[in-house]
């Protein structure tokens, strides 16, 4: 019985003993009547008492021994910066912790005289199991990952104390770092420029596969681009026909080529260039066609949507094996920049300070 349960019987003794003295003054009770009353108060606490001690028993040997032994005595070292290992060669971690141990039996032959470098060598070894296996990329996740692992009290190699570890931090050096994360930035470059690549090998084979295949498919690009507006879509069925012409290296058909229009008059001569093009006597070629029909779209010379839009035409011909017509086209619509003696270019020649960039 324990020392709660002892205090609630003599509590209740005490109450039970007021109760009856009330209730017999109340009834008037005879004189003969109160001391036996009174040895069965006394006497109940006692009964009550030796009744639980034979119902417990005597108490396991085991459980004595356990309460009367030593208490463990328990040891810490503190490590600072140790390099473990990772998965990638020459990226270690720098592991930081506090190591705890305790002696198994301090009384036996063979007593280890430094168990603080036992418990240290201990806690490496299970966390060199870890990193090895780890990237240094991920220094926070490991960390929590040896904060887990080595949070539990286990036996050394020898058998002689059990370690642990706790406030266990990870890091890296400091340039280990610094490679990392440049490393990281370039992986991500690279990605963005695989995409943008893609994109622009998608858009060219849209452009020369698809859109400009020939001139049925030009047609219905364009009226599908300016909201199935018929007649514009018909009044410019002869620049279609010299786009697709000049994207396939092929001469307009027969069929077609009265809808081509002609290279209108200008007063400043903006179509000079495009007529000393095409000699007489010479067939016209794939740039002669491109000329008119960025002309007939009104797009001059001095134009940056002429350069990038005679770029597509090139880029898409080229992917088809067509390099001499695409060269031919930057020749025509990019020539090489004439360059003054200081350097510079002549503010008026094509490639002058003037000129934007058309990137051919």
């Amino acid at each position: 019985m324990t020392t709660g349960h002892k205090t609630t019987t003599v509590f209740l003794t005490i109450l039970c003993g007021l109760v009856l003295t009330i209730f017999g003054l109340t009834e008037q009770w005879p004189t003969w009547a109160w001391p036996p009353l009174a040895v069965i108060l006394v006497a109940t606490p006692g009964v009550a008492f030796k009744i639980a001690g034979r119902r417990r028993g005597s108490v396991p040997v085991a459980f004595e021994e356990h309460h009367t032994a030593a208490p463990i005595e328990r040891t810490e070292h503190h490590v600072s910066r140790v390099a473990l290992p990772s998965q990638w060669p020459d990226y270690d971690f720098l592991i930081s912790a506090t190591v705890r141990w305790y002696a198994l039996d301090a009384s036996r032959p063979g007593r280890v005289l430094n168990p603080a470098g036992l418990a240290v060598e201990s806690v490496l070894d299970r966390a060199r199991v870890v990193t090895e296996q780890r990237e240094p990329g991920r220094v926070s996740l490991v960390q929590h990952e040896l904060s887990g692992a080595l949070s539990s009290l286990l036996p050394d190699s020898t058998g002689q104390l059990h370690a642990m570890a706790e406030d266990v931090r990870l890091t890296l050096h400091e340039h280990d770092q610094e490679r990392l994360d440049s490393l990281a930035g370039v992986r991500k470059d690279q990605a963005v420029w695989e995409h943008q690549r893609k994109y622009e090998q998608s858009k060219r084979k849209y452009l020369g596969e698809d859109v400009l295949k020939d001139t049925g498919s030009a047609v219905v690009w364009w009226l599908a681009k300016n909201d199935e507006k018929v007649e514009r879509t018909v009044e410019d069925l002869g620049l279609l026909a010299r786009l697709t012409s000049a994207a396939n290296d092929t001469d307009v058909p027969e069929r077609l080529r009265d809808l081509i229009p002609q290279p209108r008059e200008v007063e400043d001569g903006q179509v000079l260039a495009d007529r000393q093009a095409a000699p007489f006597g010479r067939a016209p070629t794939a740039a002669d066609h491109l000329a008119d029909a960025l002309t007939a779209l009104n797009l001059e010379d001095a134009d940056t949507q002429r350069r990038l839009l005679a770029k597509q035409f090139a880029d898409a011909i080229r992917d088809q094996d067509q390099h001499e017509t695409a060269d031919d086209l930057v020749r025509r619509f990019d020539p090489p920049a004439t360059f003054t003696p200081d350097g510079g270019e002549p503010p008026d020649s094509p490639g002058g300070a003037n000129r934007p960039t058309s990137g051919l």
